[in-house]
C-alpha cells in the first residue's frame, strides 16, 4: 500500500508504514468484523489524495468496494493492493494531466510517460467509474501492449486507455436521467455539461484485487463552469 508521493514528481508513492498486509491473511471474524469497519488504508489514500489538491473540483465518487464481506476479505483484506498510480506534467505545480490533452495525444509534457504500468499483472484489469448521480460503471483494459517491443502498456497508453473508458462512460449515459436526489451540477454530456475534456486525471488506484479507480477533477471550478460554454454564470 502506498501514501502520498513525496512530491508531484514522484511517479509512484512510497510504502504504506504499518500496512494492513502485516495482519494475519486469515483473521479471525471478530478481527475481520473491526478491519472491515474501519477505514482500510487505499480508502484512506484515496481522500489524502482529495486533501492535497483540494477538494472542491474533485468529482466526488465513492471508492469501490465488493458487496459482500467475504468478497472484501478475498478481493481487498487478502490482496496485496499495489501502489497508486499517479500524473503529473513537467512544470506544472499540481498533480494530474488534462484528459484534453490525452485525447489529442498532446503528452510531450507528461512524466515519466514511457515507464511501464502493471508488471506482472493479469492480461486485464477493470477500470472502476462510481460518478454521482449514475449506477456504478466499469470497463476492462489490456495490461499488454503487443506492438514491439511487447511489454507491459506505458502510463501514456493507460492514460489514453482511461480517456476512453470515460468517453464511453459518458456516451452511455448522458441521455439517461439522474438518480433521484442528484447533484445535477455533475451531469454528463454535451453543451454545458460536463464531458471528458473538461476533467483531470489525477492518480489511479488499486481498489480491489482486479479493479482499479481514477481519481478525477475538474479543469475549472464547477461554480465558474458554465462560462467556458459561452454561457452566463449563475449568480450566487
Amino acid at each position: 500500500m502506498s501514501t502520498l508521493p513525496a512530491s508531484p514528481l514522484s511517479p509512484y508513492s512510497p510504502a504504506f508504514e504499518g500496512d494492513m498486509l502485516d495482519a494475519p491473511t486469515s483473521p479471525p471474524p471478530m478481527e475481520l468484523e473491526v478491519m472491515t469497519q474501519s477505514p482500510m488504508p487505499h480508502v484512506m489514500e484515496w481522500k489524502r489524495v482529495i486533501e492535497l489538491c483540494g477538494t472542491s473540483d474533485f468529482i466526488p465518487q465513492t471508492v469501490y468496494t465488493p458487496y459482500t464481506e467475504a468478497d472484501k476479505k478475498r478481493y481487498i483484506l487478502d490482496v496485496e493492493l499495489r501502489e497508486t498510480i499517479f500524473f503529473h506534467s513537467d512544470g506544472s505545480s499540481e498533480l494530474g494531466i488534462s484528459l484534453d490533452d490525452v485525447l489529442k495525444q498532446q503528452l510531450r509534457h507528461m512524466k515519466d510517460k514511457d515507464d511501464r504500468m502493471f508488471v506482472g499483472c493479469e492480461p486485464s484489469v477493470s477500470i472502476r467509474i462510481r460518478w454521482p448521480g449514475y449506477p456504478p460503471w466499469s470497463r476492462q483494459i489490456p495490461t499488454m501492449d503487443f506492438k514491439i517491443p511487447k511489454g507491459p502498456i506505458t502510463r501514456a497508453k493507460l492514460a489514453k486507455n482511461i480517456a476512453t473508458c470515460l468517453q464511453r462512460f459518458v456516451q452511455s449515459v448522458q441521455n439517461k436521467p439522474m438518480e433521484a436526489d442528484s447533484d445535477r451540477r455533475w451531469k454528463v454530456g454535451e453543451q454545458q455539461h460536463i464531458r471528458v475534456e473538461d476533467l483531470v486525471l489525477v492518480s489511479l488506484h488499486h481498489v480491489s484485487k482486479g479493479s482499479w479507480q481514477p481519481q478525477l477533477r475538474l479543469r475549472c471550478p464547477i461554480s465558474t463552469f458554465p462560462c467556458r460554454r459561452g454561457l452566463p454564470v449563475p449568480i450566487s
